[in-house]
This record gives C-alpha cells, sequence and structure tokens, in this order.
C-alpha cells in the first residue's frame, strides 16, 4: 500500500489539512519542534555522556618513552619477611575460567596494548580461590571472566604517569606498589555459561567513573543483582572489593608477598 499524502507531507506539505480540520500552522510548528527536540536530544546525550576512558589517549611515540622510562625505574624497596612468589597461570587449574585481557590489546584506557600476552597470573592460594568462586557461581549459571592479575610493576609505573591528576584514584601508586603487582588483586567479572556473554554491570571495566563503585545506586536492578552476586561470591573465598572499582578484588594475604617486577615471559606457562 503506497502512503497517503498525509502520512508523507509531515516534512513535506499537507494537502489534506484542510479536509480533515487541521490547522497548518499547527502542523509546521509541530515538524519545528520535533526536529528541534530530537537535535536537543542528541546534543544532550553527546555532552552527558562521559568517555569511558576519560584519560587522554596519548601519542605512540609518548607511550614508548613511557615504557622505556618504566623499565629503567626500580620498585620500591621493601624489608621484612615475605612468603616466596608462586605464581602460577589461573586458567591452568580451570579451563572453564575465560579470559579478556584487556591490556594485552587496545581496548584499555591507554588504547595501546602494554602487555605482550593475553596471560593472568595469581599467587597460588589466590588462584585456588578464584576457582573455587568459579565452582560455586557455575550451580547459578555463571562463570569468572578475567581481566588481569598479577601486573609487573614497571606497568603499575606506566599507567601512574599517564593518568591525569584527578583520575588517580583509579590506579595504584608505585611509590607503594599495588596488590596485582604482588600477585593477589584480580580484575574479573561474570560471564553467561548459556550464551558465553559478559554479564552487564552498572559500568564497563576499566571505566573511570561513579558507576564502576561497588555500591553504585544506578544501573538496571539486573546489573546491580550480578554485581553483588560477584561480590557476595568472592568474599565467600577471602577477596576484599576495591572502595572505586567494583571488578578489582584484592586476596586477603596480598601483605604476604613482596612487589614483582617479572615479565610475563620469565614466568612459567603452566605449574
Amino acid at each position: 500500500m503506497q502512503p497517503t499524502e498525509l502520512q508523507t507531507s509531515l516534512y513535506e506539505r499537507i494537502p489534506l489539512s484542510r479536509a480533515m480540520g487541521v490547522n497548518v500552522r499547527a502542523l509546521y510548528g509541530l515538524r519545528a519542534a520535533l526536529a528541534a527536540g530530537l537535535l536537543a536530544t542528541l546534543l544532550s546525550a553527546c555532552a552527558g555522556s562521559a568517555s569511558r576512558y576519560p584519560v587522554p589517549a596519548l601519542p605512540v611515540s609518548k607511550l614508548e618513552q613511557l615504557r622505556a622510562d618504566a623499565l629503567r625505574a626500580l620498585p620500591p624497596e621493601e624489608t621484612g619477611e615475605f612468603l616466596d612468589a608462586d605464581l602460577v597461570e589461573v586458567v591452568t587449574l580451570d579451563p572453564s575460567l575465560q579470559l579478556d585481557v584487556r591490556y594485552a590489546g587496545s581496548d584499555n584506557f591507554l588504547r595501546a596494548p602494554v602487555y605482550p600476552e593475553a596471560r593472568v597470573f595469581l599467587q597460588r592460594p589466590a588462584a585456588e580461590a578464584v576457582v573455587r568462586v568459579n565452582r560455586a557461581l557455575s550451580a547459578q549459571g555463571y562463570g569468572l571472566l578475567l581481566f588481569d592479575g598479577y601486573r609487573p610493576w614497571y606497568v603499575t609505573w606506566m599507567f601512574w604517569e599517564a593518568t591525569p591528576n584527578d583520575k588517580r584514584n583509579f590506579v595504584a601508586d608505585p611509590a607503594t606498589g599495588s596488590r596485582h603487582n604482588r600477585g593477589c588483586a584480580i580484575d574479573l567479572s561474570l560471564y553467561d555459561l548459556k550464551t558465553g556473554l559478559e554479564v552487564p554491570m552498572p559500568s564497563g571495566y576499566d571505566e573511570f567513573s561513579e558507576r564502576a563503585h561497588p555500591n553504585y545506586a544506578g544501573g538496571t536492578p539486573e546489573q546491580r543483582a550480578a554485581r553483588d552476586l560477584l561480590r557476595k561470591a568472592m568474599a565467600a573465598e577471602g577477596f576484599t572489593v576495591n572502595d572505586d572499582e567494583w571488578w578489582h578484588y584484592d586476596y586477603r594475604d596480598w601483605q604476604k608477598y613482596r612487589i614483582g617486577n617479572t615479565f610475563f615471559k620469565d614466568l612459567a606457562r603452566t605449574r
């Protein structure tokens, strides 16, 4: 069926308006209002939606200079007694764990690869705890999606130097090292066992915004329920969520390990 002249006339002409008792001037006013409203909506959306990664993208030359400077820098000295490092590649303990190591690609706040390989390591007790969480969640139809684990100290130095002062609450200070550096922090989320898809959360991973806070009251009820389910399951195995990031969990014994700066290539592929 061909559209009537009235159906096609909102942005062109209204030849049937008089016959139907329609005020032509009012309809043209409505057309203008609709167009203006659409434009206003689009402008508002553009202005109101904060970038997921508000840290300015660095030129390749600047990033490479940061990397070179980081590799020359030295981790802070530590005193006291520490346990020997026993970093294990987590997926070797449970192949049902899924990986999405953003720092091995360009989908991260630096928009460039930082790791040479997509691998996730943790100190063995923490890795075994993650496996137990994964198995507990499988009964509810979910699995764990791992973003990051052990992080060499030089990478923490790069993150700090690349991040503006007002966003540094989202990155660790290399002067004290991070729990990632100790192999006792993990970034992770949930995936649906039926679909294999990542479960939506109130914010994206590594989003530098209030939506990333573990107690953020926005988002959908389903997103908050998934976030809280993850938190409950991780807490049951000795992990504590970070105050600013729903995806970041610290293992209870992180103080017992030294800051590490070993490259992935120097860690055993299987243990």
